[in-house]
């Protein structure tokens, strides 16, 4: 009789341990559509240019397109001059682009970057850490410095300690102006529509997997 109890007492616990394991299970399953929320937060891309001719302003706005094609992007789209402090800091990827200037970014765009330190002040603290950036250029010749100038401004990002990247060519996208190839072409277009849309896309999974 008492081996009896003790048989039914065990059957109990291992019957009442199972149930309890599964409300558990139960109770944890709305968890984990969680996760699904963050690929839907906004992320703004600030394309950001020096223009003079007009080309590098065609080229930028090819980049906005291809940034704006990625689901749940904002795109700020200003000339280097007219960028803020709060336009830098709430943006989570950075464009910038810059005409050949002998074989180097343009004035105007490397006071941007001086900006960064004496009115911005993006230093010590570093502020720009992981944001992404990336580069684009148009020059008039083709071998006239497009690959230097992006490489430049590559290297202010670096310093920076960005996240670079790069689409659309090795450093970026470029468009040549003059001579065979005078203004921007569709080629060119498709060039900067593609890095605009691989930073978008770069910016987005850097900023998920941030996300707490």
């Amino acid at each position: 009789m008492h081996r009896l109890l003790t048989d039914v007492l065990w059957i109990v616990v291992v019957v009442l341990g199972g149930s309890l394991g599964c409300a558990q299970v139960t109770a944890h399953a709305p968890s984990s559509p969680k996760a699904s929320l963050n690929p839907n937060r906004t992320l703004q891309v600030l394309v950001t240019y020096h223009s003079l001719s007009g080309h590098t302003e065609q080229m930028a706005k090819s980049v906005q397109e291809g940034a704006q094609s990625v689901d749940g992007t904002r795109v700020l789209l200003k000339k280097v001059g007219q960028v803020k402090a709060d336009d830098l800091f709430a943006s989570d990827a950075i464009v910038v682009g810059s005409p050949v200037y002998w074989s180097n970014m343009s004035g105007e765009v490397k006071t941007f970057f001086d900006r960064w330190q004496f009115e911005f002040g993006v230093f010590p603290e570093f502020k720009m850490r992981n944001k992404v950036g990336a580069a684009f250029a148009t020059g008039g010749q083709v071998s006239s410095g497009k690959e230097v100038t992006m490489l430049t401004i590559v290297a202010a990002m670096l310093g920076n300690q960005m996240i670079v990247v790069s689409d659309g060519g090795a450093f970026g996208a470029s468009a040549t102006t003059e001579g065979d190839s005078p203004g921007i072409d569709e080629h060119e277009r498709a060039a900067a529509r593609a890095l605009g849309k691989r930073v978008a896309e770069v910016a987005g999974m850097v900023k998920r997997g941030m996300s707490p």
